[in-house]
């Protein structure tokens, strides 16, 4: 975003001239916006067509290979002691929608909840809009932004913990010793959070039509720096 950049160097940050490079070349872009796309002639090993349509219900992956793919009616009742909500996978609606998921709810003592914006932007807004008492109020541990349980290299769960995570990658001892976790939506993880377990689908669908349909305009809007106060 061309406004966040230029917040940037004029906040100090180091190497502003590879920034003020960047600028430049998004502005040249602008100009003439094209978009990658494959030769017209180019051959393909294989075409793989998948209607959305006929996805009735969430996927995960399963411990611990990001490959190993299962319906949420596959894996519904699996006890979990770890939830995380992070990583550079997620964006602002989705810590809107987990809130919205959580508000009405308290503390559930059997699982370790934790929220990590993956930006201080991110972070900050969430703060302005009044997100964050409601992850105090069901306990979560909030992380500095950044990495936290992704890459394990600023936080790590217990040994042997069953987790639930929004992560890219799902590798062993990655985010744990001996962990073993389930890759999945944010939405997902903070049904999953309030229950202690994976749900069913049926519990899954029920919360997300009551607490995230009605909003869905509103929570997943997108940070807009050339709109916002600060970056202007």
């Amino acid at each position: 975003n061309l406004a966040l950049m230029k917040k940037m160097i004029e906040n100090g940050y180091n190497d502003a001239q590879t920034l003020q490079k960047r600028i430049e070349a998004v502005e040249e872009w602008l100009e003439d916006p094209k978009l990658l796309k494959a030769d017209p002639n180019a051959d393909y090993a294989a075409v793989i067509e998948i209607d959305l349509a006929d996805i009735k219900e969430p996927i995960l992956a399963c411990p611990n290979d990001p490959d190993d793919v299962k319906l949420l009616s596959e894996v519904a009742g699996t006890t979990i002691q770890d939830v995380f909500i992070g990583s550079c996978m997620t964006n602002i609606g989705h810590f809107r929608a987990a809130a919205e998921i959580w508000r009405g709810h308290k503390f559930n003592p059997d699982v370790r909840t934790w929220i990590c914006p993956p930006t201080r932007m991110d972070q900050a807004k969430l703060r302005e809009e009044s997100v964050f008492s409601i992850y105090s109020q069901v306990g979560a541990r909030i992380e500095i932004a950044g990495c936290s349980l992704c890459m394990g290299n600023q936080a790590r769960v217990p040994d042997a913990s069953t987790v639930f995570s929004t992560s890219t990658r799902n590798f062993d001892n990655r985010v744990g010793d001996g962990a073993q976790v389930y890759l999945g939506s944010a939405e997902l993880g903070a049904v999953i959070s309030n229950l202690g377990r994976i749900p069913t689908v049926d519990e899954y669908m029920e919360v997300y039509r009551e607490k995230i349909e009605p909003k869905q305009d509103e929570i997943y809007r997108y940070l807009q720096f050339d709109e916002m106060e600060g970056y202007l």
